[in-house]
């Protein structure tokens, strides 16, 4: 199998993991900067080009699109599907994923737990868009920041207007969500592979500090998470249609919450907190996906652009299977 990974920088700890597990697995791995891809579309066909050549055969593309070039990655991802090749996580996916209030309002629908949460946008709603929310403290995040950057915390009503002014000041799309004291500053990182959590860490913040990400100085251990947090966890990676993804949730009195579902989580982390091969089990997971396609008879560019194999997937295990070795 040829599988082209969607990365910036292939000395990145993920991306150099994932090329491992490939080539470890016997099959043909390739690092493509999405930005030095460049595309054709035509009704004869659709194609790309990297760095003077056309990209040719391509079994599966494993996308790891930073938050910096969502939109043009997205666009080469696309294209990637536009021909045929088989993606665990389709483009539009990670376009929902990437926006937090579209990530929310999805969730919500299907009634999956989240902190309550309000935006807006007129500055003359401030005052009663937070009296919707509540009592700080409150709980500020850019609309698409990661890795916990443009998450604030304010302790008083007069921070919260002050610093929402701020962000309106700067065009800068936020939401406001309530502060779960009872989290403790802790959170649970779940990562879901192929309607599976095939791994999951518990992220405390230091001392001081609110935010649990391990860019932020946070610790991690490996844990085993209970049967309704696992659930919650595939219910959200599946309602937003992700194959592969980190979901952060947090435990809470009324049940786990989901914070954010990451479509391209790192690896470093989870693998060395729970000790587990989980770039070998994406790869495991894409040979199972791309060989019933793969036997499938070819076809015409334009039925290739009428509809992408990667929605004739299988579906994900049952969620009641999930914890059936773990009970």
């Amino acid at each position: 199998m040829k599988i082209a990974i969607l990365s910036r920088n292939p000395r990145l700890y993920s991306t150099r993991r994932l090329v491992e597990a490939g080539r470890e697995a016997g099959h043909v791995v390739r690092v493509l900067d999405p930005l030095r891809c460049y595309m054709r579309i035509a009704n004869d066909g659709v194609e790309i080009h990297y760095r003077g050549k056309s990209v040719l055969k391509v079994d599966a593309v494993i996308p790891r699109i930073g938050a910096s070039v969502t939109k043009y990655g997205t666009a080469v991802l696309k294209q990637f599907e536009l021909m045929g090749v088989y993606t665990p996580n389709e483009s539009q996916a990670i376009l929902t994923a990437r926006d937090k209030l579209r990530t929310h309002q999805v969730l919500c629908a299907q009634g999956i737990g989240l902190p309550d949460t309000v935006f807006g946008d007129n500055p003359d709603d401030t005052a009663d868009l937070l009296s919707m929310l509540g009592p700080p403290p409150h709980v500020i995040k850019l609309n698409e920041g990661t890795q916990g950057a443009g998450v604030m915390l304010t302790e008083k009503l007069s921070a919260s207007k002050s610093v929402i002014e701020a962000l309106r000041g700067l065009y800068a799309q936020f939401l406001v969500q309530e502060f779960v004291a009872e989290a403790k500053g802790a959170d649970l990182r779940c990562f879901v592979v192929g309607g599976e959590v095939v791994a999951a860490m518990r992220r405390q913040a230091p001392k001081g500090e609110f935010r649990s990400n391990l860019h932020r100085g946070g610790s991690a251990k490996g844990i085993r998470p209970t049967r309704e947090e696992g659930e919650t966890a595939v219910r959200a990676a599946n309602t937003l249609g992700l194959n592969v993804a980190g979901v952060d949730l947090i435990r809470s009195k009324r049940g786990p919450l989901v914070l954010e579902v990451n479509s391209s989580p790192g690896l470093e982390g989870i693998e060395a907190a729970s000790g587990k091969d989980v770039a070998g089990l994406i790869i495991r997971f894409i040979e199972k996906q791309v060989a019933p396609v793969a036997s499938q008879k070819p076809r015409s560019p334009v039925e290739m652009a009428q509809k992408s194999p990667a929605r004739e997937t299988k579906k994900p295990n049952k969620i009641s299977k999930l914890y059936a070795k773990r009970t």
